[in-house]
């Protein structure tokens, strides 16, 4: 348990900086009139309360307060997430509040209430890094966003003052920084179906004079992930340690099949050798997108794993024990020979068997990506994402991954 916690950690730490229970998952979000309800030990903030006082890392590297939003007449604080599927969906609407308003008096600061380290892989499925300042960052960097992106998981103290439920969660203030509206920014995360845009009704109240016609709704979205609740973090981390691992010697024809891809599901194949310092350093990333994806979703494609070693013969004690300590539960095979040419004939790519070579498959077979050498696991994670199908919860991911052109990709 103790290895695999750190093993975890690493892989949601270190290696994103490089490139990151019940009731806590995502929530199905489509027209939301219940909403999530309040946290007893976290109540959201009243109507009528002044603005909690905040000071705040950003991902510009300088520290914000509530004192420095002072001038503006209306404040609206947005708590988002980068793992959140249903808040990735937001980040456009938010972006146009942003756009639509900046010149009328109104300040957007969005706020991340969540640890990774209270975040499950499983939860992970819809974003290519998690919850940290560092991983928030690239995120920002990614979208091109422009309004403060503000990160609270290190002690969550503003998300609990504020009492934020969900990611997204908007608040309001108006001049005097009293609370006038606190809740959902719409009706539906399907923005084709949204009937009641509440956050842009009370913003325009504000501005106007004019009393916010409805000044509390639900917010619905990803549960906050307090630090302090149980999140399955640690069950997860025991059913992965727990997953038995073997290694299998390959033939040509396994490898052809690999190429073909009839899983249904997209798939990631990784040739790599324990003598290859770059395939053992970047092993972790390959795992842990393995373990973010593979349940995504019981109904449409998700992603399958098969690592291939080019270890000689004899050395299988060595890779199978490797593999146990990444806890590779996934399919692992290895070549019988260190004659590869025609196992690589058979998978219809060449590349020095010194180094690795990873390649992603469509459901379709169709190779969307691959790279012989060190890789870029976000690079490789967006290309991932792009191919995944939308699902019925969180329509609109598929486009959200298309928006913004990928990079070209070489050997």
């Amino acid at each position: 348990m103790r290895q695999v916690t750190a093993f975890l950690l690493v892989a949601l730490t270190f290696s994103w900086a490089q490139s990151l229970a019940a009731g806590q998952a995502p929530a199905p979000a489509r027209s939301e009139t219940k909403g999530i309800q309040p946290d007893r030990d976290h109540p959201v903030l009243p109507i009528g309360a002044q603005a909690p006082d905040f000071s705040l890392p950003g991902v510009d590297g300088k520290i914000h307060k509530l004192s420095e939003y002072a001038k503006t007449p209306v404040l609206a604080i947005v708590f988002e997430s980068n793992h959140c599927p249903v808040s990735m969906l937001y980040e456009t609407r938010i972006k146009k509040i942003y756009e639509d308003y900046r010149n009328k008096g109104v300040t957007v600061v969005a706020i991340n209430p969540n640890s990774p380290r209270a975040v499950r892989l499983d939860e992970m499925g819809y974003t290519d890094v998690p919850d940290s300042l560092e991983a928030m960052k690239i995120r920002a960097a990614y979208r091109h966003r422009e309004w403060p992106y503000l990160y609270d998981g290190e002690t969550q103290t503003t998300a609990a003052k504020f009492g934020a439920v969900a990611t997204p969660h908007i608040f309001l203030f108006d001049r005097n920084r009293t609370l006038q509206y606190q809740g959902r920014i719409d009706d539906n995360v399907n923005e084709s179906l949204v009937k009641s845009r509440d956050a842009r009704a009370a913003i325009d109240a504000l501005l106007s004079g004019k009393p916010v016609p409805v000044q509390e709704t639900k917010a619905f979205g990803c549960t906050t992930k307090w630090l302090t609740k149980a999140t399955g973090v640690e069950q997860e981390q025991d059913r992965i340690a727990a997953e038995p691992v073997k290694l299998t010697m390959a033939t040509a024809a396994d490898l052809a099949k690999l190429r073909a891809n009839g899983t249904g599901k997209i798939l990631l194949v990784h040739f790599w050798t324990t003598a290859c310092s770059t395939c053992v350093a970047q092993f972790t990333d390959l795992q842990t997108t393995f373990w973010m994806y593979r349940n995504r979703s019981a109904r449409y494609a998700s992603l399958d794993f098969v690592t291939v070693s080019t270890n000689a013969p004899g050395e299988e004690s060595a890779v199978l024990a490797f593999l146990q300590k990444q806890h590779a539960g996934n399919t692992n095979l290895q070549l019988p020979t260190t004659d590869v040419q025609s196992f690589q004939a058979a998978f219809g790519a060449k590349w020095n068997p010194a180094t690795s070579f990873t390649a992603v498959i469509a459901a379709d077979g169709t190779l969307i990506y691959q790279k012989e050498g060190k890789l870029d696991v976000l690079e490789m994670r967006r290309a991932i994402l792009r191919h995944m199908p939308d699902v019925t919860a969180y329509p609109g991911q598929h486009d959200y991954w298309n928006e913004i052109s990928p990079k070209t990709t070489s050997r």
